[in-house]
């Protein structure tokens, strides 16, 4: 059973539908003892993440979630928040990550938010086990993880970002996979059987 962590800031209709046409079972939950009993954990994400982090305290969930030793998913808010620190309400985050999340910088010819499809590269991870370089996912973000030891996959907006980490059994994903056709399909299949 997967665990879809419920703390009000996913996009839990497009996951669920992924996760549905991958044959999986999967619930939605914020119960401290369904996620750790859960094979693989996704925490999901839309929005902010100082709301996001104030949502994940007052459930408290962060505990639940560093304690975790299964394979854990974060997905764009879910993964800035598994970061240091998020300049998006100046946010403490979970510290899983050691990145720090930037906003993009404004500049002439460049949109913020970054959204739409881009290519993803240097993909050094199970995650994206048999899926080529340069192939395209779908990006909704202002706010961005930069390079760190902890970068699994990068792209471009115009500067190189991290589009997925990885620490330990820990995983995220700037990204949205559910979104991105049957390379997001690939790589949320590629975590279930991780």
């Amino acid at each position: 059973m997967i665990a879809v962590i419920d703390y009000n800031m996913g996009n839990i209709c497009s996951l669920g539908n992924a996760l549905q046409r991958l044959g999986v079972e999967w619930q939605l939950t914020s119960d401290h003892n369904e996620i750790r009993k859960a094979s693989h954990v996704i925490l999901p994400g839309v929005g902010n993440a100082a709301e996001a982090m104030e949502n994940l305290r007052r459930l408290q969930l962060p505990e639940v979630i560093w304690r975790l030793r299964r394979p854990v998913l974060g997905i764009c808010v879910g993964m800035q928040v598994m970061c240091r620190h998020s300049e998006e309400g100046d946010a403490e985050c979970m510290g899983i990550f050691d990145a720090k999340v930037r906003r993009f910088k404004e500049m002439p010819g460049v949109k913020v938010p970054h959204m739409g499809w881009s290519r993803i590269a240097n993909l050094d991870s199970k995650l994206f086990k048999d899926i080529p370089r340069g192939s395209y996912v779908y990006f909704v973000h202002s706010y961005y993880a930069p390079l760190c030891p902890d970068t699994i996959a990068t792209a471009r907006h115009p500067e190189m970002f991290s589009a997925a980490l990885k620490y330990e059994n820990f995983y995220g994903c700037q990204f949205h996979p559910e979104k991105s056709g049957d390379v997001g399909e690939k790589i949320l299949s590629n975590f279930i059987n991780l």
